[in-house]
Protein backbone atom coordinates (compact mmCIF):
# COMPACT_ATOMS: atom_id res chain seq x y z
CA UNK A 1 0.00 0.00 0.00
CA UNK A 2 2.72 2.52 1.03
CA UNK A 3 4.38 1.48 -2.58
CA UNK A 4 1.44 2.78 -4.12
CA UNK A 5 0.49 5.56 -2.61
CA UNK A 6 4.14 6.82 -3.34
CA UNK A 7 3.77 6.24 -7.02
CA UNK A 8 0.04 7.41 -7.08
CA UNK A 9 1.68 10.64 -5.30
CA UNK A 10 4.60 10.78 -7.84
CA UNK A 11 2.26 11.08 -10.83
CA UNK A 12 0.33 13.72 -9.31
CA UNK A 13 3.28 15.28 -8.54
CA UNK A 14 4.61 15.23 -12.25
CA UNK A 15 0.93 16.16 -13.29
CA UNK A 16 1.42 19.33 -11.15
CA UNK A 17 4.76 20.09 -12.86
CA UNK A 18 3.53 20.07 -16.06
CA UNK A 19 0.81 21.78 -16.03
CA UNK A 20 2.88 24.58 -14.54
CA UNK A 21 5.42 24.05 -16.90
CA UNK A 22 3.02 24.39 -19.74
CA UNK A 23 1.28 27.53 -18.42
CA UNK A 24 4.47 29.23 -18.04
CA UNK A 25 5.22 28.37 -21.68
CA UNK A 26 1.31 29.39 -22.86
CA UNK A 27 2.29 32.60 -20.56
CA UNK A 28 5.56 33.46 -22.62
CA UNK A 29 3.16 32.67 -26.03
CA UNK A 30 0.38 35.12 -24.88
CA UNK A 31 2.91 37.84 -23.93
CA UNK A 32 4.64 37.53 -27.51
CA UNK A 33 1.32 37.82 -29.51
CA UNK A 34 0.06 40.55 -26.89
CA UNK A 35 2.52 42.72 -26.60
CA UNK A 36 4.40 42.02 -29.81
CA UNK A 37 1.96 40.53 -32.20
CA UNK A 38 1.79 40.63 -35.76
CA UNK A 39 -1.63 39.50 -36.55
CA UNK A 40 -3.45 42.86 -36.68
CA UNK A 41 -1.12 44.34 -38.86
CA UNK A 42 -0.54 41.62 -40.82
CA UNK A 43 -4.63 41.49 -41.70
CA UNK A 44 -4.40 45.06 -42.48
CA UNK A 45 -2.16 44.67 -45.42
CA UNK A 46 -4.28 41.85 -46.23
CA UNK A 47 -7.28 43.52 -46.29
CA UNK A 48 -6.22 46.84 -47.24
CA UNK A 49 -3.40 46.29 -49.66
CA UNK A 50 -4.70 43.11 -51.01
CA UNK A 51 -8.92 43.20 -50.47
CA UNK A 52 -10.93 41.49 -52.32
CA UNK A 53 -9.44 37.81 -53.47
CA UNK A 54 -12.19 35.85 -55.05
CA UNK A 55 -10.64 32.52 -56.23
CA UNK A 56 -8.74 32.76 -59.35
CA UNK A 57 -9.34 36.53 -59.76
CA UNK A 58 -6.24 39.23 -59.68
CA UNK A 59 -6.64 39.60 -56.30
CA UNK A 60 -6.36 35.78 -55.04
CA UNK A 61 -2.91 35.72 -56.72
CA UNK A 62 -2.02 38.99 -55.31
CA UNK A 63 -2.98 37.10 -51.85
CA UNK A 64 -0.79 34.19 -52.50
CA UNK A 65 2.20 36.55 -52.68
CA UNK A 66 1.29 38.45 -49.70
CA UNK A 67 0.76 34.82 -48.06
CA UNK A 68 4.98 33.76 -48.90
CA UNK A 69 6.08 36.84 -47.83
CA UNK A 70 4.40 36.93 -44.59
CA UNK A 71 5.34 33.34 -43.61
CA UNK A 72 8.68 34.33 -44.81
CA UNK A 73 8.99 37.33 -42.62
CA UNK A 74 7.36 34.97 -39.77
CA UNK A 75 10.80 32.78 -39.94
CA UNK A 76 9.03 29.46 -41.59
CA UNK A 77 11.98 27.00 -42.44
CA UNK A 78 10.55 26.85 -45.91
CA UNK A 79 7.79 28.41 -47.77
CA UNK A 80 6.03 26.59 -50.77
CA UNK A 81 2.89 26.44 -53.01
CA UNK A 82 1.10 23.26 -53.64
CA UNK A 83 -0.64 23.78 -57.61
CA UNK A 84 -4.47 23.03 -57.91
CA UNK A 85 -7.27 23.36 -60.33
CA UNK A 86 -9.66 25.98 -59.29
CA UNK A 87 -12.98 26.94 -60.99
CA UNK A 88 -13.14 30.69 -62.10
CA UNK A 89 -16.51 32.42 -61.76
CA UNK A 90 -16.50 35.90 -62.37
CA UNK A 91 -19.20 38.31 -60.99
CA UNK A 92 -19.27 40.68 -64.39
CA UNK A 93 -20.28 43.98 -62.70
CA UNK A 94 -22.79 44.88 -60.63
CA UNK A 95 -26.07 43.12 -60.02
CA UNK A 96 -29.54 44.87 -60.07
CA UNK A 97 -32.81 44.32 -59.14
CA UNK A 98 -36.47 45.64 -58.78
CA UNK A 99 -39.85 45.27 -58.39
CA UNK A 100 -42.80 46.18 -60.06
CA UNK A 101 -46.55 46.29 -59.33
CA UNK A 102 -49.50 45.93 -61.32
CA UNK A 103 -48.99 48.83 -64.19
CA UNK A 104 -46.18 50.52 -62.53
CA UNK A 105 -43.11 50.90 -65.09
CA UNK A 106 -40.75 52.87 -62.81
CA UNK A 107 -40.49 49.90 -60.10
CA UNK A 108 -38.33 49.77 -56.42
CA UNK A 109 -35.14 49.01 -56.57
CA UNK A 110 -33.71 45.98 -54.33
CA UNK A 111 -30.26 45.64 -52.81
CA UNK A 112 -28.58 41.52 -54.27
CA UNK A 113 -25.95 40.38 -55.06
CA UNK A 114 -25.27 36.86 -57.59
CA UNK A 115 -25.10 33.98 -55.95
CA UNK A 116 -21.35 32.08 -56.07
CA UNK A 117 -21.12 30.17 -59.29
CA UNK A 118 -24.80 31.48 -60.58
CA UNK A 119 -25.11 31.98 -64.51
CA UNK A 120 -26.23 35.02 -65.12
CA UNK A 121 -29.41 36.55 -66.73
CA UNK A 122 -27.59 38.19 -69.88
CA UNK A 123 -26.77 41.39 -70.54
CA UNK A 124 -30.65 42.70 -70.84
CA UNK A 125 -31.70 41.22 -67.92
CA UNK A 126 -34.86 39.34 -67.19
CA UNK A 127 -38.38 39.81 -66.10
CA UNK A 128 -41.17 37.55 -65.08
CA UNK A 129 -43.61 37.18 -62.31
CA UNK A 130 -42.54 36.81 -59.04
CA UNK A 131 -43.88 33.80 -56.37
CA UNK A 132 -43.20 33.88 -52.75
CA UNK A 133 -41.34 30.84 -51.19
CA UNK A 134 -41.49 30.00 -47.79
CA UNK A 135 -39.94 26.29 -47.92
CA UNK A 136 -39.39 23.70 -49.44
CA UNK A 137 -42.27 22.04 -48.42
CA UNK A 138 -44.39 25.15 -49.49
CA UNK A 139 -42.29 24.55 -53.12
CA UNK A 140 -43.38 21.04 -53.56
CA UNK A 141 -46.94 22.18 -52.52
CA UNK A 142 -47.27 24.81 -55.35
CA UNK A 143 -45.17 23.46 -58.05
CA UNK A 144 -47.98 23.66 -60.65
CA UNK A 145 -47.49 27.91 -60.04
CA UNK A 146 -43.89 27.94 -60.69
CA UNK A 147 -43.26 27.83 -64.43
CA UNK A 148 -42.11 30.84 -66.08
CA UNK A 149 -42.07 32.33 -62.52
CA UNK A 150 -38.87 34.27 -60.23
CA UNK A 151 -39.09 32.33 -57.35
CA UNK A 152 -38.07 34.31 -54.35
CA UNK A 153 -37.15 31.80 -51.51
CA UNK A 154 -38.30 33.87 -48.00
CA UNK A 155 -36.84 31.34 -45.54
CA UNK A 156 -35.56 33.57 -42.20
CA UNK A 157 -32.64 33.48 -39.89
CA UNK A 158 -34.10 30.55 -36.56
CA UNK A 159 -33.24 33.21 -33.90
CA UNK A 160 -34.27 30.01 -31.74
CA UNK A 161 -30.62 28.72 -31.75
CA UNK A 162 -27.74 30.43 -29.59
CA UNK A 163 -24.86 28.97 -31.71
CA UNK A 164 -25.22 30.51 -35.20
CA UNK A 165 -24.03 28.26 -36.89
CA UNK A 166 -26.69 26.27 -36.75
CA UNK A 167 -29.05 29.03 -37.76
CA UNK A 168 -26.93 29.03 -41.00
CA UNK A 169 -26.58 25.23 -41.64
CA UNK A 170 -30.43 25.54 -41.33
CA UNK A 171 -31.18 28.37 -43.71
CA UNK A 172 -28.22 27.76 -46.04
CA UNK A 173 -29.94 24.83 -48.32
CA UNK A 174 -32.02 27.16 -49.92
CA UNK A 175 -28.98 28.97 -51.45
CA UNK A 176 -27.06 25.88 -51.99
CA UNK A 177 -30.04 23.70 -53.57
CA UNK A 178 -32.68 26.92 -54.39
CA UNK A 179 -32.25 26.93 -57.87
CA UNK A 180 -31.92 23.49 -59.03
CA UNK A 181 -35.38 22.15 -57.04
CA UNK A 182 -36.96 26.03 -58.88
CA UNK A 183 -36.21 24.99 -61.99
CA UNK A 184 -37.05 21.54 -61.89
CA UNK A 185 -40.50 22.88 -62.34
CA UNK A 186 -39.64 25.64 -64.84
CA UNK A 187 -38.94 28.47 -63.16
CA UNK A 188 -36.92 31.15 -64.84
CA UNK A 189 -34.56 32.36 -61.62
CA UNK A 190 -34.58 32.50 -58.05
CA UNK A 191 -34.14 35.00 -55.22
CA UNK A 192 -32.84 34.20 -52.06
CA UNK A 193 -33.30 36.25 -48.70
CA UNK A 194 -29.70 36.38 -47.68
CA UNK A 195 -28.24 34.57 -44.80
CA UNK A 196 -27.99 36.21 -41.53
CA UNK A 197 -30.22 37.64 -38.91
CA UNK A 198 -28.16 41.01 -39.02
CA UNK A 199 -30.70 44.52 -38.85
CA UNK A 200 -28.92 45.65 -41.81
CA UNK A 201 -29.80 45.52 -45.58
CA UNK A 202 -26.58 44.07 -47.11
CA UNK A 203 -26.87 41.11 -49.07
CA UNK A 204 -24.95 37.77 -48.50
CA UNK A 205 -23.23 35.96 -51.32
CA UNK A 206 -22.05 32.70 -50.86
CA UNK A 207 -21.84 29.08 -53.22
CA UNK A 208 -24.98 27.89 -54.89
CA UNK A 209 -24.83 24.33 -56.86
CA UNK A 210 -26.76 23.20 -59.82
CA UNK A 211 -27.82 19.83 -60.01
CA UNK A 212 -27.03 19.24 -63.57
CA UNK A 213 -30.73 17.20 -64.02
CA UNK A 214 -32.45 20.56 -64.48
CA UNK A 215 -31.71 23.72 -66.34
CA UNK A 216 -29.28 26.46 -65.10
CA UNK A 217 -31.13 29.55 -64.11
CA UNK A 218 -29.72 32.85 -62.20
CA UNK A 219 -29.56 32.73 -58.46
CA UNK A 220 -29.59 36.02 -56.52
CA UNK A 221 -29.52 36.63 -53.18
CA UNK A 222 -31.57 39.92 -51.66
CA UNK A 223 -30.71 42.36 -48.89
CA UNK A 224 -32.94 40.97 -45.89
CA UNK A 225 -34.58 44.21 -45.20
CA UNK A 226 -35.88 44.11 -48.79
CA UNK A 227 -36.90 40.75 -48.40
CA UNK A 228 -39.52 41.94 -46.01
CA UNK A 229 -40.36 44.66 -48.04
CA UNK A 230 -40.69 42.27 -50.85
CA UNK A 231 -42.93 39.76 -49.04
CA UNK A 232 -45.03 42.64 -47.62
CA UNK A 233 -45.65 43.89 -51.24
CA UNK A 234 -46.47 40.60 -52.67
CA UNK A 235 -48.73 40.01 -49.81
CA UNK A 236 -50.67 42.61 -49.59
CA UNK A 237 -51.48 42.62 -53.46
CA UNK A 238 -52.88 38.79 -53.37
CA UNK A 239 -56.34 40.25 -52.67
CA UNK A 240 -56.62 42.73 -55.73
CA UNK A 241 -54.90 40.26 -57.59
CA UNK A 242 -51.99 43.06 -59.20
CA UNK A 243 -49.52 41.14 -60.38
CA UNK A 244 -46.07 41.67 -59.05
CA UNK A 245 -43.05 41.64 -61.43
CA UNK A 246 -38.95 41.04 -60.56
CA UNK A 247 -36.62 42.56 -62.88
CA UNK A 248 -33.32 40.81 -62.28
CA UNK A 249 -30.01 41.41 -63.56
CA UNK A 250 -26.56 39.53 -63.47
CA UNK A 251 -23.76 39.04 -65.79
CA UNK A 252 -22.27 36.48 -63.63
CA UNK A 253 -20.41 33.51 -65.60
CA UNK A 254 -18.28 30.63 -65.23
CA UNK A 255 -14.84 30.12 -67.27
CA UNK A 256 -12.37 27.05 -67.51
CA UNK A 257 -10.70 25.73 -64.25
CA UNK A 258 -7.20 27.73 -64.17
CA UNK A 259 -4.00 27.00 -61.76
CA UNK A 260 -4.66 27.77 -57.93
CA UNK A 261 -2.25 27.08 -54.93
CA UNK A 262 -2.40 26.32 -51.32
CA UNK A 263 0.23 28.71 -49.74
CA UNK A 264 2.57 26.53 -46.96
CA UNK A 265 5.16 27.20 -44.46
CA UNK A 266 6.54 25.28 -41.75
CA UNK A 267 8.48 24.66 -38.93
CA UNK A 268 10.56 21.36 -39.12
CA UNK A 269 10.16 19.07 -36.47
CA UNK A 270 13.38 18.59 -34.13
CA UNK A 271 12.72 14.87 -33.38
CA UNK A 272 9.61 13.09 -35.43
CA UNK A 273 9.89 16.16 -38.45
CA UNK A 274 7.82 13.38 -40.50
CA UNK A 275 4.86 14.08 -38.18
CA UNK A 276 2.86 16.70 -38.97
CA UNK A 277 0.55 19.42 -37.54
CA UNK A 278 -1.44 21.18 -39.79
CA UNK A 279 -3.26 25.08 -38.52
CA UNK A 280 -4.36 27.05 -41.33
CA UNK A 281 -7.26 28.76 -42.68
CA UNK A 282 -8.25 29.71 -46.44
CA UNK A 283 -6.90 32.55 -48.26
CA UNK A 284 -9.80 33.09 -50.73
CA UNK A 285 -13.04 35.46 -50.02
CA UNK A 286 -15.89 36.75 -51.72
CA UNK A 287 -15.67 39.82 -53.79
CA UNK A 288 -18.36 42.44 -52.16
CA UNK A 289 -15.75 43.43 -49.31
CA UNK A 290 -12.53 42.28 -48.03
CA UNK A 291 -12.48 39.00 -46.55
CA UNK A 292 -11.74 40.40 -42.49
CA UNK A 293 -13.43 38.06 -40.85
CA UNK A 294 -14.04 35.06 -43.45
CA UNK A 295 -11.15 34.35 -43.45
CA UNK A 296 -8.19 36.65 -43.26
CA UNK A 297 -8.41 36.09 -39.57
CA UNK A 298 -8.35 32.63 -39.69
CA UNK A 299 -5.13 33.10 -42.62
CA UNK A 300 -3.21 35.81 -39.62
CA UNK A 301 -3.75 33.61 -36.61
CA UNK A 302 -1.90 30.48 -38.52
CA UNK A 303 0.59 32.41 -39.34
CA UNK A 304 0.53 34.33 -36.08
CA UNK A 305 0.91 30.81 -34.09
CA UNK A 306 4.17 30.19 -36.61
CA UNK A 307 5.67 33.32 -35.76
CA UNK A 308 5.19 33.37 -32.02
CA UNK A 309 6.43 29.63 -31.35
CA UNK A 310 10.15 30.94 -33.37
CA UNK A 311 10.02 34.12 -31.50
CA UNK A 312 10.13 32.34 -28.22
CA UNK A 313 12.45 30.34 -29.28
CA UNK A 314 10.52 27.11 -28.87
CA UNK A 315 11.86 24.48 -30.91
CA UNK A 316 8.63 22.19 -31.95
CA UNK A 317 8.98 17.90 -31.64
CA UNK A 318 6.67 17.73 -34.46
CA UNK A 319 6.69 19.88 -38.23
CA UNK A 320 3.93 22.33 -37.52
CA UNK A 321 2.82 23.69 -41.17
CA UNK A 322 0.70 26.45 -41.74
CA UNK A 323 -1.71 26.08 -44.59
CA UNK A 324 -3.51 28.96 -46.32
CA UNK A 325 -5.79 27.17 -48.32
CA UNK A 326 -7.29 28.02 -52.02
CA UNK A 327 -10.41 27.86 -52.96
CA UNK A 328 -12.81 27.06 -49.99
CA UNK A 329 -15.76 29.45 -50.78
CA UNK A 330 -16.75 28.04 -54.35
CA UNK A 331 -14.97 24.90 -54.47
CA UNK A 332 -13.14 23.07 -51.64
CA UNK A 333 -10.03 22.47 -54.42
CA UNK A 334 -7.31 23.50 -52.03
CA UNK A 335 -8.31 21.25 -49.02
CA UNK A 336 -9.03 18.27 -51.60
CA UNK A 337 -5.93 18.86 -53.74
CA UNK A 338 -3.84 19.17 -49.70
CA UNK A 339 -5.33 15.67 -48.86
CA UNK A 340 -4.59 13.95 -52.05
CA UNK A 341 -0.82 14.97 -52.12
CA UNK A 342 -0.80 13.93 -48.28
CA UNK A 343 -1.82 10.31 -49.03
CA UNK A 344 0.31 10.16 -52.12
CA UNK A 345 3.04 10.88 -50.58
CA UNK A 346 2.25 8.98 -47.00
CA UNK A 347 2.54 11.82 -44.87
CA UNK A 348 1.64 10.80 -41.01
CA UNK A 349 -0.69 13.49 -40.23
CA UNK A 350 -1.14 13.75 -35.89
CA UNK A 351 -4.21 17.03 -36.21
CA UNK A 352 -5.37 19.29 -38.53
CA UNK A 353 -6.89 22.58 -37.05
CA UNK A 354 -8.67 25.70 -39.11
CA UNK A 355 -9.61 28.78 -38.00
CA UNK A 356 -12.85 29.58 -40.15
CA UNK A 357 -15.16 31.32 -37.95
CA UNK A 358 -14.21 34.57 -37.57
CA UNK A 359 -11.84 36.61 -35.23
CA UNK A 360 -14.20 37.03 -32.77
CA UNK A 361 -13.54 36.85 -29.08
CA UNK A 362 -12.53 33.24 -28.26
CA UNK A 363 -15.25 30.26 -26.74
CA UNK A 364 -14.03 27.13 -27.33
CA UNK A 365 -12.64 24.20 -29.34
CA UNK A 366 -14.20 21.49 -31.58
CA UNK A 367 -12.60 18.04 -31.71
CA UNK A 368 -13.71 15.57 -34.40
CA UNK A 369 -11.45 12.38 -32.95
CA UNK A 370 -11.48 9.25 -31.08
CA UNK A 371 -13.15 9.04 -27.41
CA UNK A 372 -9.39 7.91 -26.21
CA UNK A 373 -7.94 11.27 -27.88
CA UNK A 374 -10.91 13.97 -26.68
CA UNK A 375 -10.23 12.45 -23.15
CA UNK A 376 -6.55 13.45 -23.32
CA UNK A 377 -7.16 16.89 -24.43
CA UNK A 378 -10.04 18.14 -22.13
CA UNK A 379 -6.92 17.21 -19.56
CA UNK A 380 -5.89 20.28 -20.59
CA UNK A 381 -8.59 22.59 -20.26
CA UNK A 382 -7.48 24.07 -17.52
CA UNK A 383 -4.62 25.69 -19.20
CA UNK A 384 -7.11 27.63 -21.57
CA UNK A 385 -9.61 29.34 -18.97
CA UNK A 386 -7.38 32.65 -17.97
CA UNK A 387 -7.35 33.06 -22.13
CA UNK A 388 -11.64 33.30 -22.34
CA UNK A 389 -11.67 29.54 -23.64
CA UNK A 390 -14.11 27.12 -21.59
CA UNK A 391 -14.56 24.35 -23.45
CA UNK A 392 -13.85 21.18 -25.61
CA UNK A 393 -16.67 20.37 -27.79
CA UNK A 394 -17.33 16.96 -29.55
CA UNK A 395 -17.41 17.56 -32.85
CA UNK A 396 -15.50 20.22 -35.05
CA UNK A 397 -13.28 20.99 -37.42
CA UNK A 398 -13.25 22.93 -41.23
CA UNK A 399 -14.33 22.53 -44.96
CA UNK A 400 -10.59 22.93 -45.71
CA UNK A 401 -9.25 19.88 -43.29
CA UNK A 402 -12.15 17.79 -43.65
CA UNK A 403 -10.75 15.82 -46.63
CA UNK A 404 -7.67 14.96 -44.51
CA UNK A 405 -10.28 13.60 -42.02
CA UNK A 406 -11.67 11.11 -44.42
CA UNK A 407 -8.94 10.26 -46.55
CA UNK A 408 -6.08 9.55 -43.93
CA UNK A 409 -8.68 9.47 -40.77
CA UNK A 410 -6.53 12.34 -39.44
CA UNK A 411 -7.90 14.31 -36.01
CA UNK A 412 -9.00 17.43 -36.96
CA UNK A 413 -10.15 20.15 -34.47
CA UNK A 414 -11.89 24.19 -35.39
CA UNK A 415 -11.76 27.01 -33.29
CA UNK A 416 -14.87 28.13 -31.99
CA UNK A 417 -15.06 31.92 -31.04
CA UNK A 418 -18.37 33.87 -30.33
CA UNK A 419 -20.93 33.46 -33.14
CA UNK A 420 -23.13 36.06 -32.02
CA UNK A 421 -22.02 38.38 -34.89
CA UNK A 422 -20.37 36.26 -37.60
CA UNK A 423 -23.34 36.08 -39.86
CA UNK A 424 -23.75 40.01 -39.76
CA UNK A 425 -20.94 40.10 -41.30
CA UNK A 426 -20.33 36.64 -43.44
CA UNK A 427 -20.04 37.45 -47.35
CA UNK A 428 -21.18 40.83 -47.36
CA UNK A 429 -19.68 43.94 -47.80
CA UNK A 430 -19.63 44.42 -44.30
CA UNK A 431 -16.47 41.71 -43.76
CA UNK A 432 -13.58 44.47 -43.78
CA UNK A 433 -10.83 45.05 -41.68
CA UNK A 434 -12.86 48.00 -39.22
CA UNK A 435 -15.34 45.22 -38.27
CA UNK A 436 -12.39 43.44 -36.70
CA UNK A 437 -11.08 43.95 -33.09
CA UNK A 438 -7.23 43.78 -32.23
CA UNK A 439 -7.52 42.47 -28.71
CA UNK A 440 -10.26 39.39 -29.97
CA UNK A 441 -8.11 38.56 -32.64
CA UNK A 442 -5.05 38.27 -31.02
CA UNK A 443 -6.46 36.12 -28.03
CA UNK A 444 -8.23 33.83 -31.01
CA UNK A 445 -4.40 33.72 -32.06
CA UNK A 446 -2.66 33.30 -28.67
CA UNK A 447 -5.43 30.15 -27.68
CA UNK A 448 -4.93 28.65 -30.86
CA UNK A 449 -0.97 28.63 -30.47
CA UNK A 450 -1.45 27.30 -27.03
CA UNK A 451 -3.26 24.17 -28.15
CA UNK A 452 -1.08 23.53 -31.05
CA UNK A 453 2.10 23.71 -28.55
CA UNK A 454 0.25 20.95 -25.97
CA UNK A 455 -0.30 18.43 -28.99
CA UNK A 456 3.22 18.90 -30.43
CA UNK A 457 4.54 18.55 -26.85
CA UNK A 458 2.44 15.84 -25.87
CA UNK A 459 1.25 14.43 -29.13
CA UNK A 460 -2.34 12.35 -29.40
Amino acid sequence: MKHFLSFAFLLTAISAFSQKEDSITISRIADEMLIRGRAYENLRELTKKVGARLTASPGFYKAEAWGQKALQDAGADKVYLQECMVPHWVRGGKDEAKYFVGSDAKGKTLDVLALGNSLGTGANGLTAPVILINSFEELEQRKDEVKGKIVFYNYKFNPRFIHTFQSYSDAVRFRGQGASRAARYGAVAVLVRSMTHATDNNPHTGAMNYNDSFPKIPALAVGIQDADKLAEVIQSNKSNNAAVKLFLKSNAKMLSDTVGHNVIGELTGSEFPNQIITVGGHLDSWDPAEGAHDDGAGCVHSIEVLRALKSIGYRPKRTIRVVLFANEENGGRGGSKYAEEAKNKNEQHILALESDEGGFTPRSFGFTMSKEKLEKVRTWLPLFSPYLVWQFNEGGGGADIAPLARVLGTPIAGFQPDSQRYFDIHHSRADVFENVNKRELELGALNIAALIYLVDKYGL
